[in-house]
């Protein structure tokens, strides 16, 4: 079985009467401790079976019984960018550049005249949007990344109506031809607050 041993250990992270020295996901293990010593201690347990570490902290490497194992500064787990300083800007504009991949994949459809604007707007909210907001709820967004996600929804909404940025158009008469309802911004603020159980 995976992690054996890690229950019976006495180090980790004291929290009310229980000792939490592993938190599982889906493949992946984080190793809760109070000190480098007992964090060793703990991946000599899983040593085995872990190809890779990541430390929030001062490490940069570790020798386990004359081993170096490898350090990583990121990873992606679940389609999320995981960095050791849990800054997430990176994980927004990953995200971000996702949409545009798939906002530009969507070209051909969006360039048709078969097809009309209510259902191009449709398009966009159901297949580009989903992409960017993919991990929001966990998302800290400052003022820099909330003018990024506004510039990015713009940007989208001017390709479909193929809008050039040269053309002196401002962006509320883009978002008054579009009516998109809500923001991209806003629809991550919903998800963020049904997460949290503030609306059904």
């Amino acid at each position: 079985m995976r992690n054996t041993g890690l229950e019976e250990a006495q180090a980790g992270i004291k929290i009310a009467v229980r000792n939490i020295n592993n938190l599982r996901y889906a493949g992946d293990t984080t190793l809760n401790a109070e000190s480098e010593e007992e964090l060793k201690s703990l991946l000599m347990k899983v040593k085995e079976e872990s190809e890779k570490v990541m430390a929030s902290g001062p490490i940069t490497s570790w020798q386990i019984d004359g081993d170096t194992v490898e350090t990583e500064a990121d990873f992606i787990l679940g389609g999320s960018k995981i960095t050791a300083d849990g800054d997430c800007s990176h994980d927004i504009k990953r995200h971000l550049l996702l949409g545009r991949k798939v906002m530009t994949n969507l070209d051909s459809i969006l360039k048709s005249r078969d097809i009309t604007l209510p259902t191009k707007i449709h398009l966009v909210k159901a297949m580009v949007f989903p992409v960017v907001m993919y991990g929001c709820e966990s998302w800290t967004v400052r003022k820099v990344e909330c003018q990024k996600i506004d510039a990015f929804e713009l940007w989208c909404w001017r390709r479909l109506l193929r809008v050039p940025w040269t053309a002196r158009r401002s962006n509320q008469s883009i978002l008054k031809e579009i009516t998109p309802g809500c923001s991209l911004e806003g629809l991550m603020l919903k998800l963020k607050l049904q997460y949290f159980g503030h609306l059904v």
